[in-house]
């Protein structure tokens, strides 16, 4: 296996997994690893592979119907969604349009650089999240494009604009990762993380803030991440890119409130995607919980699963994508209209142990 892994967070939950049975109705890879069962196997990796699996042997298929919070908290607005292929960005979504809102889904359904270890989204998957979307009678816009493209994004901005008459709500979740120790890595490699990542964020407010102001006020949510709190191991370019989207995040909170505008970061812990879905994630995963410099090369995600979980709180080794859409749609509410600057942290716990 590469020592290099990169990952979409467009592409969440994008990669299937080889069951020795199938579970039990409605329990999910959580709930069987966690009552001391296994998924025999291991990961399947690439995009052919992955498109082989049966529909109902894909472990991380997303079927979740979305899950309302009250009378259409979200009745009537309108929510761009980067990332919204796969993931946390599809589970935002489904969970908003649940709550009455219409959405623009945009992702690049592709390679973000040259070199990317796992089945990357693609259009087929922008595709599954419009037509969840839809089963709540919600409109949904499909853009494919790149948040790196501040051009594009403007255009896009006037294109929604243009069909619902008022953009409501911007989710800026697009982003990518790189594992790999920061002096091995090449120019390229650094460039892309930060441009993707941070660049990105900072494109999707500038692009759409305006058409917020114009219409009066309105919500912005930018995805950080509990890496972007402290640092990490062989992902020095994903912290730091996480960490500056926090304060990009506290200063756009500053200069556009004035307009009633709230712009807030949400906060995830370890979440179950193809970026941790894999050996050697796993290995990484267990040497920082047990300070092990040498972990098993080769462990099992029960392995992992069972190491990680009794550090946590809430006694889970990982998230799910759908754990953190609630959060989400609480933060796009009028709920949450006094909540402005602030991280909202998701995470069974994890944040419990932080000083920040």
């Amino acid at each position: 296996m590469s020592d290099v892994q990169q990952i979409n967070s467009g592409d969440a939950n994008g990669i299937g997994v080889r069951q020795g049975s199938k579970m039990a109705a409605g329990m999910t890879r959580r709930d069987l690893l966690a009552s001391g069962g296994a998924i025999m196997g291991g990961a399947v990796f690439g995009a052919e592979a992955f498109a082989q699996q049966p529909a109902d042997t894909l472990a991380t298929k997303q079927t979740w119907p979305g899950r309302t919070f009250g009378d259409g908290l979200l009745k009537g607005k309108v929510a761009v969604i980067t990332g919204a292929a796969r993931g946390i960005g599809r589970s935002i979504a489904v969970d908003m349009a649940a709550n009455g809102a219409d959405i623009v889904g945009l992702d690049i359904c592709a390679k973000i650089t040259p070199e990317q270890a796992y089945a990357v989204a693609n259009k087929e998957d922008l595709d599954e999240t419009g037509r969840l979307v839809k089963q709540h009678g919600r409109q949904f816009m499909e853009v494919v494009g790149d948040v790196r493209d501040i051009a594009f994004l403007r255009a896009t901005a006037a294109q929604v604009q243009q069909r619902f008459g008022h953009i409501d709500i911007v989710v800026a979740n697009a982003a990518t990762q790189r594992f790999k120790p920061l002096i091995e890595m090449e120019d390229w490699e650094w460039n892309d993380v930060i441009n993707n990542n941070l660049n990105g964020t900072a494109n999707t407010i500038r692009a759409f803030a305006p058409a917020l102001v114009k219409n009066g006020g309105g919500r912005i949510i930018v995805l950080s991440s509990m890496q972007g709190k402290h640092g990490s191991k062989n992902m020095a370019s994903y912290s730091a890119s996480k960490w500056g989207i926090i304060g990009l995040m506290k200063s756009a909170a500053l200069e556009l409130g004035k307009d009633k505008i709230t712009v807030n970061a949400l906060i995830p812990g370890l979440v179950d995607t193809p970026l941790t879905h894999n050996e050697a994630r796993w290995s990484a995963l267990i040497g920082e919980v047990t300070a092990n410099e040498n972990p098993p090369k080769n462990p099992t995600e029960q392995e992992a699963y069972d190491t990680r979980a009794p550090h946590v709180p809430l006694k889970v080794g990982w998230l799910k994508p759908e754990d953190l859409a609630p959060a989400a749609v609480f933060l796009a509410s009028d709920l949450a209209a006094m909540v402005t600057g602030a991280t909202y942290d998701v995470t069974g716990g994890d944040n419990a142990n932080n000083q920040s």
